[in-house]
């Protein structure tokens, strides 16, 4: 059997493995480890094991995973979340629907030190949902603003699928964080509008909420000021120069740290449950790290990615035709896999075929535009019907809401989302712009 079927079938025997809910992690090393022999034979196979788990772990650069991972721990753990969402609330909470907006711009605030959609769901719910339910809002639409608002924390940065994404495809980290603003402000500007238009024609679903005094909205600035200068300081200290994304994340960790110690609302237990959760996240992470490797080697040994790659670009099929089929393969995986698994499983295999492609930019601009893209529409299908995880979330919290229910507050958003993603892949210097700039 040639080496590209036995890609083929590892492949399919993946997917196997998840769809009887073997882990993400142990189903890419099974695969991997029974493919890798098949092709190499034992001894190469275990010469292999010698050294790739030692030379992934042993890189500096992954030290940058568990800083951030750390900063937003620490962030959660201080109630930061609350903080955004008073300030956000003192401006916009007077306007019909104003609660949900607060919410989504505490959401993207939050996402900027948090780095992660679940947690950024999450921790807000516990905060914004208690207000919306307080004031008459619809399960709908306070359900669907939470698990919507949530995928700003992965496209927001800084984010830690984005620094996956720059580790395991190779590129500038910090042009990618660059990459994500403009499109991470459109999102947010995108479900400001869709909330708008919908209280619009449903007025009774998201009630006003009293009007803030001037003092309150000044002591709601007052407040958040500490959380901007953090994140001034982290993304700004990149783009000058003066961090690594390590250093960087580092440097956050620690004022965030300090800032939580200020507020005193991090006793010994808070500190002692940031830390282990921030050690259980990233041994997750790593070991699908780990598993991402093994099974990267495996398919480059079985030349499939290259081979699909070859295929692809020998239909000489327009490249923006593509380039969307691939993102209407993440919208469907995201539906039932979270974004780490996503973006490991698949990139090995995509990747190439993106890079093959002929858009007309330079290979380094195409990688930094694609990994936005992915991370765009790796959001939306967090929270597409059937089996959207941040649903499934928002859901376990809020169970008198109905699922259903839930996913019919998502729809105006994933209008807004069809926008966004076509505005992006149409115009791909929207996400390049300021990489361009400051590079």
């Amino acid at each position: 059997m040639s080496g590209l079927w036995i890609g083929v079938l590892g492949f399919a025997g993946l997917l196997v493995l998840m769809a009887l809910r073997v882990p993400i992690a142990v189903a890419m090393i099974v695969s991997a480890l029974v493919g890798y022999g098949w092709l190499a034979g034992l001894t190469p196979l275990l010469a292999h094991l010698k050294t790739a788990p030692y030379s992934l772990f042993s890189g500096y650069s992954l030290s940058v995973i568990p800083l951030f991972v750390l900063m937003g721990m620490f962030a959660s753990e201080a109630g930061m979340s609350a903080a955004l969402f008073r300030a956000a609330d003192a401006w916009l909470g007077h306007r019909k629907g104003g609660l949900a907006m607060a919410t989504i711009v505490g959401c993207a605030a939050f996402g900027a030190i948090c780095g992660s959609s679940v947690a950024t769901a999450a921790t807000m719910a516990q905060v914004a949902l208690p207000e919306m339910r307080r004031y008459g809002y619809s399960g709908a639409i306070s359900t669907g603003t939470l698990a919507v608002g949530g995928t700003l924390g992965i496209l927001v940065p800084p984010s830690v699928i984005l620094v996956v994404y720059g580790l395991i495809c190779e590129q500038n980290i910090a042009k990618l964080f660059a990459a994500a603003f403009i499109p991470g402000i459109l999102a947010t500007l995108g479900y400001l509008v869709a909330i708008a238009i919908y209280v619009r024609r449903n007025p009774s679903a998201a009630p006003a909420a009293a009007r803030s005094t001037p003092e309150q909205r000044r002591r709601g600035l007052i407040e958040i000021w500490p959380v901007v200068a953090i994140f001034v300081i982290v993304v700004g200290g990149l783009y000058a120069g003066i961090f690594t994304p390590t250093e960087g994340a580092a440097v956050g960790a620690f004022l965030t740290f300090i800032l939580a110690l200020m507020k005193r609302a991090l006793g010994w237990n808070r500190l002692k449950r940031a830390l282990i959760l921030t050690a259980e996240t990233s041994g997750m992470i790593f070991l699908i790290l780990l598993g991402a490797d093994l099974f990267n080697s495996f398919l480059a040994l079985s030349h499939l990615p290259d081979a699909l790659a070859s295929t692809i670009s020998g239909l000489d099929l327009p490249p923006y035709l593509v380039m969307l089929a691939i993102m209407a393969i993440y919208i469907v995986l995201g539906c039932v896999m979270d974004e780490l698994s996503m973006i490991l499983l698949t990139l090995p295999i995509l990747f190439p075929i993106v890079m093959g492609l002929d858009f007309g930019l330079p290979r380094a601009e195409v990688g930094i535009w694609f990994g936005i893209l992915v991370l765009t529409v790796v959001g939306i299908g967090l929270v597409a019907p059937p089996v959207g995880l941040n649903v499934y979330v928002i859901s376990g919290m809020a169970r008198d809401v109905p699922m259903s229910e839930t996913f019919r507050g998502v729809m105006p958003y994933l209008c807004a989302d069809a926008v966004r993603v076509f505005y992006l892949v149409a115009f791909p210097s929207v996400s390049l712009w300021l990489v361009r700039f400051l590079g």
